[in-house]
């Protein structure tokens, strides 16, 4: 025996005809109908259908069709050309239905009812439900379903009514998106809610009364009310009967729209006088088990002769109106006209077989025959309304015209824009192409009206990419810089086509988080400073400062000094750095004449993961100060106290050179300009100074002639610092000039290069 079973998925069909060789995957299975499958299996095995066993159960399978009707059929096995046959009409019907997740579940059910095992479906295990934030997007309804995350399983979140979510549509679908949200990608998922026999068929009216005139020829009908069943399929209104009358009889017609149209017949010929009013009963059932019905309760009054009947100007009214109407607004009037005189000739209004919610809507004047809404009409809900006007006269003869008043849409709904999914903050270095949030348009006006465009300021680095229902990917355009923008307020606008259109606006704020991708910087390549020499421990040298562009922790700086040796010291003997604030300081005395300048590198870091650092020269100048009393190399002093003693010939003549003195200062600059003057002689006019260049003689190996004629202090002054020499005095007085001369002789003053580390200068002593 062969079990065939009808279902929506190709897992469930195939595991029959292959021996459950076909993978179970559920990401890639099809879904299809097996309608036109279905009509050829019929005809096919019409032979064994004779001997069919029909079983109807709910069943649940742990595939996606869970709790669906499914009928298995049991049979005689077919040939191997009959399920070639069968498998070509499979194949050929499967590509229309790939691509969405279906379920069945009837309506009425529990809260918490089992629809199917959506995480086996998305090929996922329970948990993850929750690890990956799985959650139901839908819109303009309440949630009607919701995820069980321990067994992974789709449930329903309260009792279901499907009269109430689609009327009488012969298909009742629910269509929603699965969200994954830590991939933002979304899986569209129906369950189509099966109707139960929980509504029976009513009237509109629990009786009604007609008037016949006893001269009413037999073969006449009468329309009767429709009974109205809001389940539908086998649940719906299936069949009317009319109690037993000897007059009258019932026959159904069948309108153009498929409905049954229950008609009164009048079999034989009515007597006032013999009964003034028939009473009959007429019953609506459904095909549902067990049988629901409703009943009308008929009363027909007979009454002396009416020739004729009221007419109707329009078989049928035609009326367009926009939606947004105001309340008590005359929309049409329909005209029924009756040749009779007196009451026979006085036509009233009324409504017939009109739906109960058209009824609340719309306010007929029985007298005029004005139609005016009562109720606002929205486009959103009908677009067109029917309605059946009765016009009967005063005798009782009848005419119906059907109305039919169109709605049209205007714009009068603005876009809807759900943050279904979003991102508050993303790193600096976050690619182009990455999602920040999933956005959702929806507009609840049809046409142009309901057409919506989704965009965002064309100065920003994202941009927006339509998906398939109107959803929208936010994504980045560019890499974000965080130096540059640390926030974006991204403002969405979702506009439709309408006139005039109508927008919406949503904002979202985004925050860039900073990464450590900024090197601390400092405001120039290089700097100097100057500091006097004999400079005190400790005393502070220069502040240099860096500033990293990034924040918190990748823009904390500290400071260092690049290692190096100064005279074969390290540096780190010579200077500090403050690593917190960058201020550099002396750890000893410098001293000019020992070495003039530093050259440091200040390194800066940051405290980001990887650390990234500059570093900046600076070049520390010493300044000389007059710390260096000016030393005389020659002649040389005795060491041991006594006067030293230059030698001169008896006969030297004026000019003579006696010696020559030679000094030096260890100082620059001002501080080594040396001036030689006489401080004091026993012959006072015997000898003078003259200056001689210093580059004549060069160290004391220039001096070669030395006197002992007489001896002269000499006194060398260098700013306040002095030092002398003291020669002996001969007592050669023919020699000697005049006081007067000697007197008249100026102290000389030699400069010399203001940055020569040490330079002699001489002066010589002449005779005068």
């Amino acid at each position: 025996m062969l079990s065939l079973i009808f279902a929506y998925s190709l897992e469930e069909l195939l595991p029959e005809l292959s021996n459950g060789l076909v993978p179970a995957t559920r990401q890639t299975e099809l879904q299809f109908y097996l309608v036109g499958p279905l009509s050829f299996v019929s005809v096919l095995f019409s032979s064994q259908l004779r001997r069919t066993e029909k079983q109807y159960s709910w069943y649940r399978t742990g595939s996606k069709l869970q709790s669906e009707r499914a009928m298995v059929i049991r049979g005689k096995q077919p040939s191997s050309s009959e399920l070639f046959l069968l498998c070509l009409f499979l194949g050929l019907s499967s590509e229309a239905w790939a691509g969405k997740i279906r379920y069945m579940v009837p309506e009425e059910t529990d809260k918490a009812f089992f629809v199917g095992n959506i995480a086996e479906d998305l090929g996922l295990q329970p948990q993850e439900l929750t690890e990956r934030r799985v959650r139901i997007i839908s819109r303009g309804r309440t949630q009607l379903f919701a995820l069980n995350p321990r067994s992974g399983s789709l449930v329903t979140a309260g009792r279901i009514d499907r009269e109430e979510l689609c009327a009488q549509s012969v298909q009742c679908l629910v269509s929603f998106n699965i969200l994954v949200e830590d991939k933002m990608k979304l899986f569209p998922v129906e369950v189509e809610i099966i109707d139960i026999n929980d509504n029976a068929p009513q009237f509109q009216l629990d009786e009604v009364e007609f008037k016949m005139n006893e001269i009413t020829t037999p073969g006449t009908r009468i329309p009767l009310p429709f009974g109205q069943d809001l389940d539908v399929g086998m649940n719906s209104l299936h069949s009317y009967q009319l109690s037993s009358n000897p007059h009258f009889s019932l026959d159904v017609q069948k309108g153009p729209d498929g409905s049954q149209q229950p008609e009164m017949v009048l079999q034989s010929p009515l007597d006032r006088e013999e009964e003034v009013v028939h009473h009959l009963l007429l019953t609506a059932s459904d095909g549902g088990n067990p049988v629901r019905s409703g009943t009308l309760r008929i009363h027909v009054q007979v009454i002396d002769a009416n020739d004729n009947p009221p007419a109707f100007t329009q078989a049928q009214y035609h009326m367009s109106v926009p939606e947004n109407v105001p309340l008590g607004t005359q929309l049409l009037m329909v005209k029924a006209t009756d040749p009779d005189e007196g009451a026979n000739g006085e036509v009233t209004y009324s409504f017939h077989n009109i739906d109960h919610k058209i009824a609340q809507i719309f306010q007929l004047n029985s007298y005029t025959g004005e139609i005016s809404n009562k109720e606002a009409l929205d486009f959103e809900e009908y677009k067109i309304y029917s309605m059946e006007i009765q016009a009967q006269d005063g005798a009782g003869l009848m005419a119906r015209a059907k109305v039919l008043v169109k709605v049209l849409d205007i714009n009068d709904n603005a876009p809807e824009v759900t943050m279904t999914s979003v991102t508050t903050s993303v790193p600096e270095n976050f690619p182009p192409g990455a999602i920040i949030a999933l956005i959702s348009v929806h507009d609840q006006d049809s046409g142009d009206n309901g057409n919506t465009t989704c965009s965002i300021p064309g100065n920003l680095p994202f941009k927006l990419e339509k998906l398939d229902d109107n959803y929208y990917h936010l994504v980045t355009e560019r890499t974000l810089d965080r130096e540059l923008t640390s926030r974006y307020n991204i403002t969405v606008t979702a506009t439709d086509q309408g006139t005039p259109a109508l927008s919406t606006e949503t904002h979202i704020s985004l925050q860039v988080t900073d990464i450590n991708d900024n090197p601390p910087v400092f405001p120039q390549d290089s700097y100097s400073t100057f500091i006097l020499e004999n400079n005190p421990r400790g005393a502070s040298l220069f502040s240099a400062t860096a500033h990293d562009a990034d924040s918190n922790e990748n823009a904390l700086v500290t400071y260092s000094l690049v290692e190096d040796t100064i005279q074969g010291a390290p540096l780190s003997s010579y200077v500090s750095i403050n690593s917190d604030t960058g201020v550099l300081y002396a750890l000893r005395s410098f001293d000019y004449e020992q070495f003039r300048d530093l050259q440091l590198r200040v390194m800066a870091c940051d405290n980001g993961d990887p650390p990234l650092s500059s570093n900046v020269s600076l070049s520390l100048f010493v300044l000389d100060e007059n710390d260096n009393a000016p030393e005389i190399l020659y002649p040389a002093l005795p060491t041991d106290g006594s006067t030293g003693v230059e030698l001169a010939p008896r006969s030297a003549e004026p000019g003579y050179l006696v010696t020559k003195v030679v000094a030096v200062d260890r100082d620059s600059g001002q501080n080594a300009w040396l001036s030689y003057r006489l401080l004091k002689a026993s012959e006072p006019g015997l000898c003078g100074l003259v200056g001689v260049p210093a580059s004549h003689f060069v160290g004391v190996d220039g001096v070669r002639a030395f006197l002992q004629t007489y001896s002269h202090e000499v006194s060398l002054t260098a700013d306040s610092r002095k030092s002398h020499v003291i020669f002996p005095q001969p007592n050669y007085a023919d020699t000697l000039l005049s006081q007067e001369s000697c007197e008249k002789s100026e102290p000389l003053l030699v400069t010399q290069d203001l940055l020569e580390d040490r330079k002699e200068t001489f002066s010589q002593v002449n005779f005068l």
